[in-house]
């Protein structure tokens, strides 16, 4: 037995219990949990590239008795969730009215049939427009006020990528503004998850690239986020998702890059994001996926964050000192960073963990600074910090390390972005608590 594997199924398991239907050849068991919630499902589904996972899953819920809604697959969500595709799913289950929905497919269409579960449930009610519900807790603050029940939503992952199959996130983008915003609620947690890890073979290796950096991020961003009066066994489980995921990825995704059949490399890597998605259940997210919501229309979001990880490490160095020993070890381990960590602190040691992480995404191939992403120009700047001071967006600020607010941005975001365009970690301000 794999330890590493034992320990991360172990912590997955624990969480979801059966709700939770993950490892390899398991996609045929979507028929008996779909079953078990309705005779009617809207299967929303690219139908295309995905025809063999498509075709699998009608295969599965004919032969359990499930009839497709509308009996057509519909068609599925295009990257980051455009508003546009929110709303044509929205109409597909208000014409079809399923007793389920099966979103198949990555954090995009898992993201877009979440908002759509809910606005086809409280849009009569409430507003059919989808900006009232961006923040915290909205959806279920409409859903009590109403005495609505959303739709029993079912993921099927397809991508190990951001974990949106477990978790209680919707990242929708307004592709116009070019802009990524949030939904946080657990109302629109999926009842049911299925992960087949086999199905990951046919994603491209830049897909791969980008979720193995977004188990990185979720993870660390997590624990580092952690309060210094943090409940010492909500610590304790931060710290053992970010060892086990950032250690899963750093092993096997260099493995993965070289050879994409690596079927072992490739059940690590999706363990690993399942493993990112349970730590954003844990905590939350803070600079790194703020900064990515305005790189929406440059990269992905999991190759945004962990481009950003690595400045932002710096500026809280003195805050986050036992996070970074645990993370940086690991990257040392396998090679990423040549220092004893153990004899270093403070913004010293920030540096030394941020160049492991940067040594780590050059050897998979990912950007570094941001002026290497295409079609990159220093108008982003202003972009990324225009966003951060959006209210609505407030929750990240909250969440950092070192806590700021919209005043504070200017003054010590600016200097971390204008770092990672250049790769410039000296022009980064250390904050401590």
């Amino acid at each position: 037995m794999n330890e590493l594997f034992d320990k991360a199924q172990k912590l997955l398991s624990s969480w979801k219990g059966d709700k939770y239907i993950f490892g390899r050849g398991v996609l045929e068991e979507i028929g008996k949990v779909a079953a078990g919630l309705g005779k009617n499902a809207l299967v929303v589904c690219n139908n295309t590239y995905m025809k063999p996972v498509a075709d699998a899953v009608v295969a599965s819920l004919q032969k359990a008795g499930v009839r497709l809604a509308g009996g057509t697959i519909v068609p599925d969500a295009g990257p980051n969730a455009p508003r546009s595709d929110v709303f044509r799913i929205e109409t597909y289950i208000l014409h079809h009215k399923p007793e389920v929905i099966i979103a198949v497919g990555g954090g995009s269409t898992i993201d877009a049939c979440k908002a759509a579960n809910f606005l086809a449930t409280l849009g009569r009610d409430k507003t059919p427009e989808i900006d009232p519900y961006f923040g915290t807790g909205l959806v279920t603050e409409a859903l009590k006020q109403t005495g609505k029940k959303l739709f029993p939503l079912i993921a099927l992952q397809t991508s190990a990528s951001s974990g949106a199959h477990l978790t209680k996130y919707s990242n929708i983008t307004d592709p116009a503004a070019g802009q990524k915003k949030l939904v946080v609620d657990d109302a629109i947690v999926p009842l049911y998850s299925l992960f087949d890890y086999d199905v990951t073979a046919s994603m491209p290796v830049g897909v791969t690239i980008d979720g193995a950096l977004d188990a990185i991020a979720h993870c660390f961003e997590v624990f580092s986020g952690l309060p210094a009066n943090a409940p010492k066994e909500k610590y304790d489980l931060a710290a053992a998702l970010t060892e086990t995921a950032v250690e899963l990825t750093v092993k096997y995704a260099p493995l993965v890059i070289k050879n994409p059949g690596d079927m072992e490399a490739r059940e690590a890597i999706g363990m690993a994001t399942d493993l990112g998605g349970y730590a954003i259940m844990v905590g939350g997210t803070h600079g790194p996926h703020m900064t990515s919501f305005s790189l929406v229309d440059l990269t992905g979001h999991g190759t945004a964050c962990g481009l950003m990880n690595p400045y932002y490490a710096v500026f809280f160095a003195p805050a986050i000192e036992k996070q970074l020993l645990l993370a940086g070890n690991i990257f040392k381990k396998y090679g990423f960073v040549s220092e004893n960590l153990g004899s270093l602190s403070g913004r010293v040691l920030g540096l030394a963990a941020a160049k492991g992480m940067t040594a780590f995404s050059r050897a998979i191939g990912a950007p570094v600074t941001l002026k290497d992403l295409p079609r990159w120009n220093d108008s982003y700047v202003n972009k990324i910090l225009d966003a951060a001071k959006d209210p609505q967006l407030d929750m990240k600020l909250k969440n950092m390390p070192v806590p700021l607010n919209a005043a504070m941005v200017d003054e010590y975001m600016g200097p971390i972005i204008r770092a990672a365009v250049s790769g410039d970690f000296s022009l980064i301000k250390s904050m401590a608590a």
